[in-house]
């Protein structure tokens, strides 16, 4: 029976022992019969070859006999063969407003605003990409640096090291006294001071009161109801780095807030881009293992990646839970298709291998996934590395930069968003535009501000939380909702997830948008979405 897709001529490698190249799979798919001609591959490939090349097939085509065009009809392009999908929805409004395209029913829209040169359009040639012209970087991986070990130490270092982190960028803007020095001023003066929020409460007459600490002592600052700056209170998280100013009262016990600055993105943020046309598909939240692991869209999207419509495809990134896991939440066990822990790494690695086989791949570990919760997560250890080796994936910690060609890609699992939303009003932050969220973490320069609160923070001698580079893009996922948008130039994107609604997910009313593919276009930081469900 003829292979139909190149994700089914992939499995059909693997089945047999081997993979291959993107080129060499398209290569098979266009010809008359692929299930012969990936036989006559597989017999005429060297008994110590792992890997099937393109110049593998084109020997076996360049020796196969000639055939008579009338005794059979090509099967068409690779992709060719669709199946019908509803009209993409409009899932997140946003800065920037890209097309969700329909992958199963061939829709090709372009980003709006984007022009595509013609040589960056597929050529009918085939995929054919110079992997020289590649580069990827990553930085602050902390995995095997843990050195934490829940003393008291550890969190002095980790609060004194985030102070110091985000302090520097406020100072241009403030002329930062400590605490003590304030409180041995005469009342009356200005003064400014940056600090960690250590409190926040109301007044009976309903201004606020914000405390904050730095390592000297911890110094009261009133942010009165009438002033502008007073709704800038609701978005304060505890342990967060501001910056105030203001006047000292007659007794100089308390500072009168005239105006409060965040470690934020400068407006003026100019962003990195490739020298080439390339893009970076963004995924998280597979969730293999899950009975609502939504394998029909994964084989899609794998089909997908094999067509000379994704053909500038070469990055694939993968933001945390990779597997549904075991024990995350009640009664999981019995929404598990797959109920140990490694047969779930298992069955991840080969759908994994659906993928083609010359993409660069970059992992970092979820709160399903089997890591420590506490954050930063160390990446996978070396047993399940070893099962996940298929296509040799990039794995690092949560959080992670990765750099793409120049283009500085921020990813983080997410699990603090659930903090952000629940502490924030929802006009700043929803499940509905998880981007906005993101936002926040932007403005506050650290993924996971409050301590002590649902998202599990490791002391270690570092905080590697904090976002001491910019990012360009700005990747996260676990809310299991789309969203994007811009944020003073940053690209801000949670990616969905591939998981259908669980009971668990019902009964916390989770409505997840499941089966989408952002795919940015790292020479200009255009985005389009694909749909895959």
């Amino acid at each position: 029976m003829p292979l139909e897709t190149p994700a089914r001529i992939v499995r059909a490698l693997v089945s047999r022992g081997y993979n291959a190249e993107r080129e060499a799979v398209t290569l098979i798919a266009g010809t008359d019969d692929p299930g012969v001609t990936l036989a006559q591959v597989v017999e005429s490939t060297p008994d110590d070859a792992l890997r099937i090349t393109a110049d593998h097939v084109r020997e076996v085509l360049a020796s196969a006999p000639a055939t008579d065009p009338s005794s059979s009809a090509p099967t068409g392009p690779p992709g060719s063969e669709s199946e019908s999908g509803a009209a993409s929805s409009d899932t997140s409004a946003a800065d920037t407003d890209p097309p969700v395209s329909d992958a199963t029913s061939g829709d090709n829209e372009e980003p709006v605003g984007k022009s595509t040169p013609p040589e960056a359009k597929g050529s009918g040639s085939g995929r054919n990409q110079d992997t020289s012209l590649r580069s990827l970087e990553i930085a602050n991986d902390m995995t095997g640096q843990s050195t934490g070990t829940g003393e008291y130490d550890d969190f002095v270092k980790v609060f004194r090291d985030r102070y110091e982190k985000l302090s520097k960028m406020l100072r241009g803007r403030v002329n930062h006294r400590p605490a003590k020095a304030i409180s041995n001023m005469s009342g009356g003066q200005d003064a400014e001071l940056i600090g960690l929020v250590d409190d926040v409460r109301s007044t009976k007459s309903g201004h606020w009161i914000v405390d904050l600490e730095d390592t000297t002592g911890t110094f009261p600052c009133l942010v009165m109801k009438d002033k502008d700056i007073a709704s800038y209170v609701d978005e304060l998280l505890l342990d967060e780095c501001i910056a105030v100013s203001g006047t000292l009262s007659g007794d100089a016990g308390i500072l009168f807030v005239d105006d409060m600055y965040f470690p934020d993105v400068p407006r003026n943020h100019r962003t990195n881009t490739a020298d080439r046309h390339v893009q970076a598909a963004l995924i998280s939240d597979v969730h293999v293992g899950s009975q609502e692991f939504m394998a029909d869209s994964w084989h899609r999207f794998a089909d997908w990646l094999h067509t000379e419509e994704a053909e500038h495809i070469e990055y694939l990134l993968i933001a945390g839970d990779m597997v549904e896991g075991v024990g995350v939440y009640p009664n999981q066990d019995e929404e598990l298709d797959v109920i140990d822990i490694y047969d779930q790494y298992e069955a991840f690695s080969e759908y994994l291998k659906e993928v083609p086989g010359d993409l660069d791949i970059v992992m970092i570990p979820g709160n399903h996934d089997a890591v420590r919760l506490a954050e930063p997560q160390p990446g996978f250890d070396d047993e399940l590395r070893d099962i996940m080796s298929a296509h040799d994936p990039q794995i690092t910690s949560n959080p992670s930069m990765v750099t793409l060609e120049g283009v500085n890609i921020l990813m983080y699992h997410g699990v603090s968003l659930d903090e952000v939303i629940a502490e924030l009003p929802s006009d700043k932050a929803s499940y509905d535009d998880p981007h906005k969220a993101m936002y926040q973490l932007l403005k506050k320069r650290h993924v996971a501000p409050q301590f002590g609160g649902h998202t599990r923070l490791a002391p270690e001698e570092l905080d590697y939380l904090v976002m001491e580079q910019v990012p360009d893009i700005f990747h996260t996922g676990h809310v299991h909702k789309l969203g994007w948008g811009k944020y003073h130039n940053v690209l801000a994107v949670n990616s969905g997830c591939w998981q259908a609604q669980t009971d668990f997910q019902k009964s916390v009313n989770i409505d997840p948008d499941a089966g989408y593919a952002p795919i940015v276009d790292l020479d200009t930081l255009n985005m389009t979405v694909r749909k895959f469900s």
